[in-house]
């Protein structure tokens, strides 16, 4: 087991972290417009990676459907929790929405990939199901993530308005239609698409950095660590849960259980600073649950082996 948890700290989190610093360090010297960094996000990047990760995943529909499924649920049941939780002790209608974002939006994409391929080995049977989850964090946190955001201070048709005006749903929908028809793109086309994509993971993390470079570090701080609590330790053993409840075992039940166990999105504090709700508290969910997930993905991991 420590042999794990030196493996991940080395080849998962240093690269996290050394990104997130370098991001700490150029806005601290450079002062970096944090307007013009969540747009490149949110207009350019995250379409990019959503449309080449769709497009490019050879989809079982069997097991895309159950994958689903199961990430569906496992969303839903965290946002009641989460927001049964913000209801109890009253916050703010934005602290209610950033907390519950914070809870049920993972970071099953730079983080969650590298894990699945250290811990299986480079299964692709075990990666396409890290991928489906992906696939629908990316749909769920582009779609009702920022829906919700904008229904703070908008009517819901004016959120619905705006948010069809995101190039994420139509990144979204034409590498579907594309995937599914086995329509072949020209490299003219897919070999941008692909430079975008790889610049995602570095960009979103600067990113971060930059927020964490503008911290109060001594704010919500238990409301922080209620968001880390219920998505590093509750999260995973609701996929437990699940997967006893359909009688599922195996490398689906160890890949999807580990899945559910990753710290915060990056994605959620980039939509908090684009539509400036909470931002600060966002990040700090981020920063603070990828530091304490070295400790408990490891726990989840070997659990996992012993359940499963």
């Amino acid at each position: 087991m420590m042999q794990q948890w030196i493996t991940i700290f080395f080849d998962v989190l240093c690269p996290v972290f050394i990104l997130v610093l370098i991001g700490v360090w150029l806005q601290r010297k450079f002062s970096l417009d944090m307007y013009t960094l969540s747009k490149l996000n949110i207009y350019f990047l995250v379409p990019g990676i959503i449309f080449t990760k769709l497009y490019e995943t050879a989809l079982s529909i069997n097991i895309l459907l159950t994958i689903a499924g199961f990430t569906l649920l496992l969303l839903g049941l965290l946002y009641l929790i989460s927001n049964a939780i913000a209801y109890l002790f009253r916050f703010s209608k934005s602290m209610r929405v950033a907390f519950s974002n914070s809870v049920i939006f993972y970071n099953s994409g730079n983080y969650g990939v590298p894990v699945n391929d250290l811990v299986f080995k480079q299964d692709p049977f075990a990666m396409s199901i890290q991928v489906i989850v992906l696939l629908i964090q990316n749909i769920t946190t582009f779609s009702y993530g920022i829906f919700a955001l904008q229904s703070n201070d908008r009517s819901p048709l004016k959120a619905l308005l705006s948010y069809l005006r995101l190039p994420v749903l139509y990144a979204m929908l034409s590498a579907l239609v594309l995937n599914m028809a086995n329509i072949q793109l020209p490299d003219a086309i897919y070999l941008p698409a692909t430079y975008i994509s790889d610049a995602v993971i570095a960009i979103a993390l600067i990113t971060l950095g930059c927020q964490v470079a503008q911290l109060r570090l001594k704010k919500n701080l238990w409301k922080v660590y209620s968001s880390v609590s219920l998505r590093l330790l509750l999260s995973p053993a609701l996929a437990a849960g699940i997967l006893f409840l359909f009688d599922v075992q195996g490398v689906t039940a160890q890949a999807f259980m580990i899945s559910a166990a990753m710290p915060t999105s990056v994605n959620s504090a980039i939509i908090a600073q684009e539509y400036k709700n909470e931002p600060e508290f966002s990040a700090q969910a981020v920063l603070a649950s990828t530091i304490c997930s070295a400790l408990t993905v490891t726990l989840v991991i070997y659990i996992s082996g012993q359940m499963f």
